[in-house]
Parts: structure tokens; C-alpha cells; sequence
């Protein structure tokens, strides 16, 4: 039998080295248990232990009885503890040491990299050492365990982590709480609220689901919801303007829209076409001011 680092193994106590700790057997190799690794009772020679391998820092094959987040060939949502920008993230497993998540593992992009408490759905392997070492986790390593949306979560705001952020869009695992491990979603660029990291904690609705029981989610709301709230916050934004009035209309290039208000261009037409249809503003060319009424307070309170 062959000690490989990562795996949970049952080793018989061959004997103690004070001041050090116990020294296990397969009957081939030999692997030591530190006394600080030991969980309960220390054991005495002739006993049966579970323990997890591993490496120590001293990059000696080494077993604790303590009881790991993830082990060789599993797949795991770690918490990312520490970040070096030379080598990648470190994330916790459990052990009272942490993870390596190497560089070459994360986006090429610095931020959609992880930070700090964020968690990111890995694999335990080895490195070409034999060191342990965390790989993200891709698509068809999340394929088999995420589970078909059910049709009732269609337009419901559901929670998630995001396992891949690409121009086009982020993929994320959406929380499946006591159903299952989770369902497999993409929110599309247009309906990100910003840059989203890998790892990253995200809330978002369900907008459609495919055939395939994968879902398409948005991080903006309902269009008729997001209306209203998009045309309270250009009211208020008027409202404390010189004048009540601000250089910005239908013709205002998406980028400066996006910076200044944190919405997409066809969102602020929309609210605007609300706020003109209820009488509260008017546009002047590449203007737009607020109505006497609105100014006022004054302003039809219709809905549209």
C-alpha cells in the first residue's frame, strides 16, 4: 500500500517518539502523527487511526486526525484566506493550514481574480512535486452534480457564487440549499451590475430557464420594478441640481449613463419615457430639466 498525500487512510500506531508524536504504519511505510495533530485521547501502540495525509511545511509526508473541507479528487467550496500576488489565493480546508489555488489557476484578468472570503469551488490534486494543490473547478466538474431548475424558481432572486467571468458573462453555481448542490446559470454581460470575480457571493433573478434545466439570471429587476426605481433615483438626482436641470438625455452615450447612474442606457430611457409621460421632466436637446410641477412637488403620481 502506497501513503498518498490528500486521502483519509486507517494506520495501525506503530510507536511513540517523544518528543514528537507517534509514528503510524501501513506495514510498508511509516507516516507521523504530531502530537498537536491528535483529536481526543492520544492513542497507544496496536490502535486503528483515521487520518488525513498530507505534507508539512517542511514538505515531510505527515497525518493529522483532524477532519479535511475537501479530499484528493473532490471537488469543494473553499474560503479564500490569504492572497500573494506572486503565487495565487490561499484557501482554508480545515486543517489549521491552507490551500494553495496557484496563479496559473486563476483569470488572466486581476479583477476577476478572488478576494479575500470569497468562496471558489476547487478539486484537491497534486502538483508535478506531489505537493497537494487546489484546481478551479471547470464546467464538466460542476455538470454532474448541479441538478434541472424547477420551473417554480422562474423569476425568483435566488444567491450564488461565480465560477467563471468571461466578456460575455459570468457562470455561477446558484445556491440549492437543502434541495441539492446547486443550478448551473450564466448571467449575461448586459445584465451584470458590474465586474464580478471568480468566487464571488452574487444575488440575482432568474429570467429564463433552458431545457436543459440551466437558467439565465439577471442582477437588475423586474423591468416594470426597475422603472420606477430608476426613475426615483434620476428625480432626486434632478431635484438637487442647479436649476433642476443636468446634461444628460436619450442621446447620452451608454458609458457615461453606466458611470453616472450605475444603469444600462435602455434602463435610463425607460425611466426617463415614465418620468415625461407623468409630467415630471421635459428634454431640451441633450438636456433634461424637471417640469414646475415636479419642482414643486407637484407631479402626477400615475403609473405607466
Amino acid at each position: 500500500m502506497s501513503l498518498v498525500a490528500g486521502t483519509i487512510v486507517k494506520l495501525k500506531v506503530a510507536r511513540e517518539v517523544p518528543p514528537n508524536g507517534f509514528f503510524l504504519t501501513d506495514g510498508e511505510q511509516d507516516v507521523l502523527l504530531h502530537y498537536s495533530e491528535i483529536i481526543g485521547q492520544r492513542p497507544e501502540p496496536g490502535d486503528e487511526v483515521d487520518v488525513f495525509l498530507f505534507f508539512d511545511t517542511e514538505d515531510r509526508p505527515a497525518a493529522t486526525m483532524r477532519k479535511p473541507l475537501i479530499i484528493l479528487g473532490e471537488l469543494a467550496r473553499l474560503k479564500v484566506a490569504d492572497i500573494n500576488p506572486r503565487l495565487g489565493c490561499f484557501l482554508e480546508i480545515g486543517l489549521g493550514r491552507q490551500l494553495l489555488l496557484p496563479l496559473s489557476e486563476l483569470p488572466e484578468k486581476r479583477e476577476y481574480r478572488p478576494q479575500r472570503g470569497d468562496e471558489v469551488f476547487v478539486k484537491l490534486a497534486h502538483d508535478k512535486s506531489g505537493r497537494l494543490v487546489a484546481k478551479a473547478a471547470i464546467e464538466p466538474d460542476l455538470a454532474p452534480l448541479v441538478f434541472p431548475a424547477p420551473e417554480s424558481w422562474r423569476n425568483n432572486w435566488v444567491e450564488g457564487w461565480v465560477t467563471k467571468t468571461l466578456q460575455m458573462g459570468s457562470f455561477v453555481v446558484v445556491d440549492g440549499g437543502v434541495v441539492g448542490f446547486g443550478v448551473y446559470g450564466m448571467i449575461p454581460a448586459v445584465e451584470r451590475s458590474g465586474t464580478l470575480r471568480l468566487g464571488e457571493r452574487v444575488k440575482a433573478r432568474i429570467t429564463h430557464i433552458r431545457e436543459d434545466g440551466r437558467v439565465n439570471l439577471s442582477m437588475a429587476p423586474r423591468k416594470e420594478i426597475g422603472r420606477v426605481e430608476d426613475a426615483d433615483t434620476i428625480l432626486n438626482f434632478l431635484k438637487e441640481r442647479p436649476k433642476g436641470a443636468m446634461p444628460y438625455s436619450d442621446e447620452t452615450p451608454a458609458d457615461v449613463i453606466k458611470q453616472k447612474f450605475g444603469i444600462s442606457k435602455s434602463a435610463f430611457k425607460r425611466a426617463l419615457g415614465k418620468l415625461m409621460r407623468d409630467g415630471r421632466v421635459r428634454q431640451e436637446g441633450s438636456w433634461t430639466y424637471l417640469t414646475e410641477d415636479a419642482a414643486t412637488g407637484q407631479g402626477s403620481d400615475q403609473q405607466s
